[in-house]
């Protein structure tokens, strides 16, 4: 079905004349980032194509989920509509940053989930950041210094520290996700905690604090009284 054979008022780029986008459904702004779709699919099926689930409802964040490799395995998904499809992605996580930087204070645990939350909630294996701090609590960079399991981030002080070292930092806030997307901490969590601060007060570059990003949500270990 061509998107000429929908009724006027259900085509997306008519619609949101009309209406403006606030009216669009989560498959028609997507339909319109694809702009064309296939003989067999309009635009318009190739994107809740993408975004149904088994329930036919629309999860926006099922986006998440695909690579550039999974995308042109799609009927109907080439190499051009899934570089706009992760363009579009990656412009949201920018965003979201930018967002985040503009009022954010590095010393708010709320804040830094905040500017890290939409680039990690939706990672399938755990993943280490270090950000590092100047004297006055400012970022000077961050960088992520493992990737583990599904379950399990293999990270050693040595490798948290170096950079730090390398940067001059005065400071630091150590990060990882949890995919199941809940941040309660387990007792490794606790453990590499506990090494990490021993390390910085040899080296002398304080650890402020753990963060664990869940789906949505977060611990701070210092809040949590373990800094």
């Amino acid at each position: 079905m061509k998107i000429e054979d929908f009724p006027v008022e259900e085509r997306p780029y008519e619609k949101f004349i009309k209406y403006g986008e606030k009216a669009l459904s989560v498959s028609e702004l997507l339909a319109i980032l694809l702009r064309s779709g296939t003989r067999e699919l309009s635009s318009i099926e190739l994107a809740r194509n993408l975004v149904l689930d088994i329930d036919q409802k629309e999860q926006i964040l099922k986006l998440y989920d695909y690579t550039y490799e999974s995308l042109i395995a799609l009927n109907g998904i080439g190499p051009v509509k899934a570089i706009q499809i992760l363009t579009l992605l990656e412009l949201s996580r920018r965003l979201s940053k930018a967002t985040y930087k503009q009022t954010m204070k590095w010393t708010s645990p709320k804040d830094v989930a905040g500017y890290f939350m939409e680039e990690m909630r939706h990672k399938k294996k755990e993943q280490f950041l270090v950000v590092y701090l100047d004297t006055k609590c400012k970022c000077i960079g961050y960088e992520r210094v493992s990737e583990g399991s599904l379950n399990a981030s293999i990270v050693h002080p040595r490798e948290v520290y170096k950079g730090a070292i390398c940067k001059s930092a005065y400071s630091i806030i150590v990060l990882h996700n949890h995919p199941s997307g809940e941040p309660i901490p387990s007792k490794e969590d606790l453990q590499i905690t506990t090494k990490l601060k021993a390390t910085g007060d040899i080296v002398g570059i304080r650890l402020i604090d753990h963060i664990i990003i869940g789906d949505g949500c977060f611990i701070s270990l210092k809040e949590q009284g373990y800094l």
